[in-house]
C-alpha cells in the first residue's frame, strides 16, 4: 500500500556538479556559475537550497569531487553527498536515489538543478509533485508551460488523450531537444511544455526503471551498498543524462504541467530576460560599473571592471577574472563552442599543485608532468563527453 503523501519524507537533491561552460569566462572549473551571484547578492546555489529547504525534511547537495570545497561553504545545512566522478545526471540521481533509498526505506526524491532562477509557485508546484509521486509511483518531471518560442530548451509532448483519474498531471508522449525557431512554435502549438530537468519519485521507483536501462549495472551497485562495487561500476559508466538514460524510455513517467516563472541561465543572452527593462538600455551583471555612449540593448557584465561602450548594440561584453568575452547576443550559445577551443586553458587550474605537493609535481620533474598530464587528460575526456550530448540538463 502506497503511503500518502503526508506520512511520506521528502528528501531534496540539489545537483551542483555542473561547470557552467557557456557562461565563461565568470564561470570556470573552480567556480561555477551555480557558485556565483549572477541573479542577486546570493549565489543561485544559495537561492536554489533556499527553495529547497522550504518544501523538504532533508536536503542533500550533489557535487564532483573536483568541486567540494567551492560549494561545501555555501550549503548551510544541507549533506553534501559526492559523485565519485563527473557522469552527467543519469548516473548521478541513480547514486543519490541508492544513497536516500538506504537511508529512508519510504521517502519522495525532488531534484533541483542549482543554477536556476524560480519564481512564485515553486512551493506549490512542489506539493503537487510529491502527491503525484507517493501516490502513483510514477517518475514525474515538471513541465513549464512556455511563455516565449525558445530553442535553447529542450520539450515534452504530454499524453493528453490518455484518459485517468487525476487531472493534475499527463503521462509523457515524448521528448523533445532543442528546436530551431520554427519548430518551437509548433511544439508550443500543440501544447508542448519546457523540459526544466526537475523531478520527483519515488528512490525504489527510479532503481526499479534503472534496472531496465543502459545504467542498470550501476542500480544492482547501489542496491547493493558496496562502496567499492559503487565507485568501480561508477567510473566505469558513460556520461548521460537522466533524461536519455531513463525518462524517454521507461513507462512510468508522468509530466506536471507548472506556470511559475522560471530560467536556466544557460547562457548569457538569458539575463536580458530577468532584468525588469528587458530590451530597455543595458543589462548589468555582477559588481558592474559602466559608461555609454549610442549604445544600447547589450548586456555587460563583470567582477568589479569599469567597461565603456561606444556606438554598439545587442553585445555581451563580458570582464571577468582578468578575462574578456565579446559576442553577439544571438550567438551566446556558441560559448561553449569556445570553450571546447580553450580547453588546454579550461582545465589547468584543476590540477594546480596544492601547497604540500611533492616537488617533482610542482617543480616540473618528468613524472610530475606526467601525473598532470594524466589528470588534465582525464579531466579533458570526461568534460569533452559531455560538451558533446546535445541534451540540455544541469551540466549545460
Amino acid at each position: 500500500m502506497v503511503a500518502s503523501a503526508r506520512d511520506t519524507p521528502t528528501v531534496a537533491v540539489v545537483l551542483a556538479g555542473g561547470t557552467g561552460t557557456r557562461l565563461y569566462p565568470a564561470s570556470r572549473p573552480t567556480q561555477p556559475k551555480q557558485v556565483l551571484p549572477l541573479a542577486g547578492s546570493e549565489s543561485l546555489l544559495s537561492q536554489t537550497l533556499s527553495r529547497a529547504q522550504a518544501v523538504a525534511d532533508e536536503v542533500v547537495v550533489l557535487t564532483q569531487p573536483a568541486l567540494v570545497e567551492v560549494v561545501a561553504p555555501l550549503t548551510d545545512n544541507a549533506r553534501i553527498l559526492t559523485e565519485p566522478a563527473a557522469r552527467d545526471t543519469g548516473p548521478a540521481i541513480v547514486y543519490a536515489a541508492g544513497d536516500i533509498n538506504n537511508r529512508h526505506e519510504e521517502a519522495v526524491m525532488l531534484v533541483f538543478p542549482s543554477d536556476h532562477v524560480v519564481g512564485e509557485g515553486f512551493t506549490t508546484a512542489c506539493n503537487e509533485a510529491h502527491r503525484v509521486a507517493a501516490s502513483t509511483n510514477r517518475l514525474v518531471t515538471f513541465g513549464i508551460e512556455p511563455t516565449r518560442r525558445e530553442t535553447g530548451y529542450g520539450y515534452i509532448a504530454p499524453d493528453t488523450q490518455n484518459a485517468r483519474r487525476d487531472p493534475m498531471w499527463y503521462p509523457i508522449e515524448s521528448f523533445h531537444e532543442k528546436p530551431d525557431a520554427a519548430t518551437a512554435q509548433s511544439y508550443i502549438d500543440a501544447g508542448y511544455l519546457w523540459n526544466a530537468g526537475m523531478f520527483a519519485f519515488r528512490p525504489t521507483s527510479l532503481l526499479s526503471a534503472a534496472e531496465d536501462s543502459s545504467l542498470h549495472s550501476l542500480a544492482n551497485a547501489v542496491l547493493a551498498d558496496d562502496a567499492d562495487m559503487i565507485e568501480r561500476t561508477y567510473t566505469a559508466t558513460d556520461a548521460i543524462s537522466v533524461d536519455h538514460a531513463l525518462f524517454e524510455s521507461a513507462s512510468n513517467t508522468a509530466v506536471l504541467p507548472v506556470s511559475f516563472d522560471w530560467d536556466d541561465i544557460g547562457a548569457w543572452d538569458a539575463f536580458d530576460r530577468l532584468d525588469d527593462d528587458s530590451n530597455e538600455g543595458t543589462t548589468t551583471v555582477g559588481q558592474t560599473s559602466i559608461e555609454t555612449i549610442d549604445a544600447d540593448k547589450n548586456i555587460i557584465a563583470s567582477d568589479g571592471a569599469h567597461v565603456s561602450l561606444i556606438g554598439v548594440s545587442d553585445l555581451v561584453v563580458v570582464s571577468w577574472d582578468n578575462r574578456v568575452l565579446v559576442v553577439p547576443k544571438e550567438r551566446a550559445q556558441d560559448v561553449k563552442q569556445l570553450v571546447k577551443q580553450l580547453d588546454i586553458e579550461w582545465y589547468p587550474s584543476l590540477v594546480t599543485p596544492s601547497p604540500g605537493t611533492n616537488a617533482g609535481a610542482s617543480t616540473g620533474s618528468a613524472s610530475g608532468r606526467t601525473e598532470i598530464y594524466a589528470v588534465m587528460r582525464r579531466i579533458s575526456d570526461s568534460q569533452t563527453t559531455w560538451l558533446q550530448d546535445g541534451s540540455r540538463d544541469w551540466r549545460s
